[in-house]
């Protein structure tokens, strides 16, 4: 069965737009296409544009901008703006004319930020002040909202003090003017302290060309330093230093003063330029020592506190702002040199007496070592004349051995009084620093402090036994050791050194005799106290005499104390010969038998 179809051709030459327009001719319809057109915005894409609210919901924003279609912006581009009403006039910025439902495309946000930067640009021109919203801190400052743009507001910008605390301003609304921008980075940096400079500075001349020395003003502690505080006196800075905040030792400025305290401070001095203002504090208060107790008197006992040590002494506080100097000397009778550490350190509670007063000058000297009792006062009944003692050996000089009997107490042993029959040439090859030894007084000298001691007394001098061995005339037996000065050093018993001139040096054969060689020796000079025997080989054959033995040496020695000094001087005895042996020998048999 055939298929009917039907085919619908359309009519090339129907009139659409006389449909479209029916009841209208063309003439009106295109009246009327021009009077709508008149009624509508002519926007252009990308542009910003002001609008008016005309209906707020939970999420949307309806804004007329008087084009054919209403824009529709997310409510939270508003957020900013918690006061927004329908009737609000706000700018948009277009994004498109219409998108794929035919739906204007705009954006608040876009607009504000488009809007903004060529606000703050302006802004940065005409110098406006204008006001924006502190957000949130951030390193080195706080971030601000100025026309929905985040500008940096750098710490030392905020305000014309140091600030401690950022957090106090965040949320806060403030006034700031824009003060650099970069371009290519579209960053912002705005000031609130620009805006109080202007003011300041005004302030700040005004004090300036009214300062004069002496003058007292009220200020704010700004700044606090270990040399001192900085004080702001409204617009100006002047700087009390740690020397001038109080008439006491301070050890550093907050100890008298805190941050943003008011306080009166004067005028001390200031530069041509009044640029640098130095001021004081502790000149406003009376001075300690015009308060001072006026019968404080030189000798009166005062009690303190160690503020300052040196090595010459230390400085004691005994009232606020009055110290006095205890010199190291006045720590101690002793005389060793020592610093004032070895016997005091700060904040030590000391009791000393007044030594010298000075109202006038404001000097005062104190002494410690006074309140002990003087070891010199007594000294003879402590140590007379012959009287033995055990002493510290302290120093050497050239001539002689310091030693310290007791504390404060030091004496003199000279180098000749160390030994009897040694030639000591410096005091350090007797004796070392230190260790003690024996000593015997000699004497005394109260009104100089000085006391003469002696080390060799403690024994008897040998020399009186000598003279009666060594006598001029008799002949003992040595060995020559040494040959110095064209003369020989012999030795002789006893330990005994003599001298043997050249010529008496030539022996019976017509030749001189030579070191090591050991000869007989008549002794043609004995002098006690220079400690001297001189010798001569050469006279004992030319005076003719028999060749005596060094037994005839020993002679009568005088009792047992001439028997214990040859004791004696056998212990200490350096050089011996062989002829000192049978010396010694027959002296032992001469003690034993007695």
């Amino acid at each position: 069965m055939a298929e009917n179809k039907i085919i619908a051709q359309g009519n090339p030459e129907f009139d659409w737009d006389a449909l479209a327009n029916e009841g209208y001719s063309q003439a009106q319809h295109a009246e009327y296409v021009d009077t709508y057109g008149e009624t509508l915005t002519s926007i252009n894409e990308k542009e910003v544009i002001k609008g008016t609210v005309v209906a707020i919901s939970d999420r949307e924003v309806v804004v007329n901008i008087g084009y054919k279609s209403e824009g529709v912006i997310p409510i939270n581009e508003f957020r900013y703006n918690q006061d927004l009403k329908v009737g609000d006039e706000v700018v948009v910025f277009v994004e498109s004319q219409e998108d794929r439902n035919g739906q204007l495309v705009v954006s608040h946000k876009t607009a504000r930020m488009h809007h903004a930067w060529d606000r703050v640009n302006e802004v940065l021109k005409t110098g406006e002040v204008i006001t924006g919203h502190v957000k949130c801190r951030t390193k080195g400052g706080l971030i601000v909202d100025v026309f929905g743009i985040e500008a940096f507001l750098p710490g030392s910008q905020i305000d014309v003090k140091p600030i401690r605390d950022y957090d106090m301003y965040v949320g806060k609304d403030m006034e700031f003017r824009v003060v650099k921008i970069n371009q290519e980075f579209r960053n912002v940096v705005v000031s609130h302290k620009a805006l109080i400079e202007a003011e300041l500075e005004e302030q700040k001349k005004q004090i300036i060309s009214g300062l004069e020395k002496g003058q007292v003003l009220e200020g704010t502690v700004k700044n606090i330093t270990s040399y001192g505080v900085f004080i702001d006196l409204g617009g100006v800075d002047g700087l009390v230093h740690i020397t001038d905040l109080s008439w006491g030792r301070v050890n550093h400025p907050e100890e008298i003063v805190q941050l943003d305290q008011k306080l009166n401070v004067v005028i001390l001095d200031f530069d041509d330029d009044k640029k640098r203002i130095a001021l004081g504090l502790k000149q406003l208060q009376a001075h300690p020592w015009d308060a001072l107790d006026e019968n404080m008197n030189v000798g009166d006992t005062v009690k303190g506190k160690v503020v300052v040590l040196a090595d010459y002494g230390a400085f004691v506080e005994i009232a606020p702002g009055v110290e006095g100097l205890i010199h190291v000397s006045e720590m101690s009778w002793s005389q060793h040199l020592r610093t004032a550490q070895d016997f005091l350190t700060v904040g030590d509670e000391v009791e000393a007496v007044v030594l010298t007063l000075d109202r006038e000058e404001r000097k005062m000297s104190l002494g410690i070592k006074q309140l002990m009792p003087d070891p010199w006062e007594e000294i003879q009944n402590r140590y007379p004349v012959e009287s033995k003692h055990k002493a510290k050996v302290r120093n050497f000089t050239n001539f002689g051995v310091f030693v310290e009997l007791e504390e404060g107490v030091d004496g003199l042993i000279h180098i000749s009084d160390l030994s009897w029959q040694k030639k000591i040439k410096h005091p350090s090859e007797f004796c070392k620093v230190g260790e003690e030894m024996e000593v015997v007084v000699l004497e005394i000298d109260q009104e100089n402090r000085r006391i003469s001691l002696g080390h060799k007394q403690l024994e008897e001098n040998p020399w009186d036994v000598f003279e009666t061995i060594f006598g001029e005339g008799s002949v003992h037996q040595g060995t020559i050791v040494e040959q110095k000065d064209k003369s020989g050093i012999v030795s002789l018993p006893y330990g005994v050194e003599g001298i043997c001139p050249a010529k008496h040096m030539r022996k019976e054969d017509g030749s001189n005799a030579k070191v090591e060689e050991q000869l007989d020796f008549k002794v043609i000079e004995f002098n006690k106290d220079a400690k001297k025997i001189v010798v001569s080989h050469l006279r004992t054959f030319e005076d003719g005499e028999d060749k005596p033995t060094t037994k005839k040496s020993s002679g009568k020695a005088g009792g047992g104390s001439t028997s214990k000094a040859i004791s004696d001087v056998n212990k200490g005895s350096e050089k011996s010969t062989l002829g000192d042996l049978d010396a010694l020998a027959a002296l032992k048999e001469k003690m034993e038998g007695k």
